[in-house]
């Protein structure tokens, strides 16, 4: 029973398989994915070593954990095909943005029902994942925060706040990544070439986000070390404030959190 399916080979699918593959908790063989895609189950076959099926039915059987990593709109015919075969004592991990426990269990009443969010950086195990349960769960609690524990650092959240977390751990790649982009952008406008540029700017987000992480310092307390009165620092963080880089950021998380709530 120490076999794990994950329905759904999209993208974020991909990054848990990736994770969880070469963890010490799964053999790749026992991990089997499912999906639609024939390419998509040709690739995380290919790359990792798991089973690949198309058929949901078979693919649960004798499965301890499965984990709904499908579409919102996939999903109540995901839970219509498995209700009549699913066995109480089977664990449904769920990452499906805005579907409460109490939706799920409502088509599968017998089943302790997880919610998680991953992101996509479990691909290189370092997801920020945000997990979610009802007051009664407790052992399998240990047991999903230990699997997601594999790809990165993990959060025990209330479900209340499941929707903020996808924003701000999921979408929050995206966000990342587009300032990312604009400081290579810059970079080149400076005179680097595109890939020097890249190189630069990915290693110096990497060492900033580490010094938060690992010093436990508020971000602005870095940001005072290379602040120098007068300097060019200060001037490029002005300006940024000046065209409302802050103001910006905050009004898109928003945008994202208030379109979060509306999807089912």
């Amino acid at each position: 029973m120490n076999k794990l399916t994950i329905i759904g080979g999209g993208n974020l699918g991909k990054s848990i398989i990736s994770g969880l593959a070469n963890s010490d908790l799964f053999d790749a063989k026992n991990i089997t994915v499912v999906d639609k895609s024939k390419h998509n189950l040709k690739e995380v076959a290919e790359k990792l070593g798991v089973s690949t099926s198309q058929d949901i039915k078979t693919s649960i059987r004798d499965v301890k954990w499965v984990i709904l990593c499908v579409q919102p709109r996939q999903l109540d015919a995901v839970l219509q095909e498995i209700k009549d075969i699913v066995t109480s004592d089977q664990k449904l991990i769920s990452t499906v943005t805005g579907r409460s426990i109490a939706e799920i269990n409502e088509v599968v009443p017998n089943n302790t029902v997880i919610r998680v969010m991953p992101n996509t950086g479990a691909a290189k195990k370092l997801s920020m994942t945000c997990i979610s349960v009802s007051d009664e769960v407790t052992e399998e609690l240990a047991f999903v925060e230990k699997m997601f524990n594999t790809i990165g650092e993990t959060l025990v959240i209330e479900e209340r706040l499941m929707q903020a977390a996808t924003v701000l751990g999921a979408s929050g790649v995206a966000f990342f990544l587009r300032f990312l982009r604009a400081m290579i952008q810059g970079g080149i406008q400076m005179g680097f070439h595109p890939h020097e540029a890249q190189i630069i700017a990915v290693q110096t987000a990497i060492g900033a986000a580490t010094l938060v992480a690992e010093n436990g310092t508020h971000p602005e307390r870095e940001i005072d070390k290379v602040t120098t009165p007068q300097g060019c620092t200060i001037a490029g963080l002005n300006e940024m404030e000046h065209r409302g880089l802050s103001s910006s950021v905050i009004k898109g998380v928003m945008a994202s959190y208030e379109k979060i709530n509306t999807i089912k």
